[in-house]
């Protein structure tokens, strides 16, 4: 038996296993702001302005204050999750799996605002919907079991921690916008970034392959 390889191992992983705890803790700063960002204002003028710009399907037009307030009476988090997750007749994330969940929440300020708020440098709202290791069995394990397209193989040290040198942060927002064979929130743009951020986690912290 090789005690000291066993001893690295273990110390490798529970090293791995309190960085991704300690990553879950500050959810919403790390979460805050992914890199490049885009704003509210460029959100809205190249997604949401399809259906908002001129009322289709309902949808309550950009500059229409009076709209605007009686939806966001309910509060912004709800309408940020909605504009998230889907309602009625708009999609989940306008279509637009890529778009990050502060991404989304910018827009909504964007237009409850008439396009004078400052964006918000938090979500309003990342609604976890399902548990990170349903999601990981449902999904992501269709590539990441066997290690499909060059997918981090669950369970395998050696290859998430090339990975894991810019953060597990990096990871979420790779799993968010799509990387190389991955596509943006593994095609199922009604996910939101809690629900991806609990599937990496959850990856990462398994001591052997599913």
């Amino acid at each position: 038996m090789n005690i000291p390889k066993l001893r690295r191992s273990t110390s490798c992983r529970l090293s791995l296993l309190a960085l991704a705890l300690s990553s879950m803790l500050h959810f919403q700063s790390a979460l805050a702001e992914p890199a490049q960002a885009r704003t509210g204002k460029q959100v809205v003028e190249t997604v949401c302005a399809g259906c908002h710009e001129s009322g289709k399907d309902g949808a309550p037009k950009i500059g229409d204050r009076a709209e605007w307030s009686k939806r966001a009476s309910v509060g912004l988090g709800i309408l940020t999750e909605h504009a998230i997750t889907g309602v009625r007749k708009m999609p989940a994330h306008g279509s637009r799996a890529e778009l990050s969940d502060l991404e989304m929440s910018r827009a909504v300020a964007f237009m409850v605002s008439g396009g004078k708020a400052t964006d918000p440098t938090k979500p309003y709202s990342s609604p976890s919907q399902v548990p990170g290791g349903d999601l990981v069995k449902a999904r992501c394990s269709e590539c990441h079991t066997t290690g499909k397209n060059g997918a981090p193989r669950i369970g395998h040290m050696e290859d998430w921690k090339p990975r894991l040198q810019s953060g597990v942060e990096n990871l979420v927002m790779s799993a968010v916008r799509g990387h190389k064979a991955m596509p943006a929130r593994a095609g199922m743009a009604n996910l939101s970034d809690a629900d991806l951020r609990a599937a990496v986690v959850f990856m990462l912290v398994q001591p052997k392959p599913l």
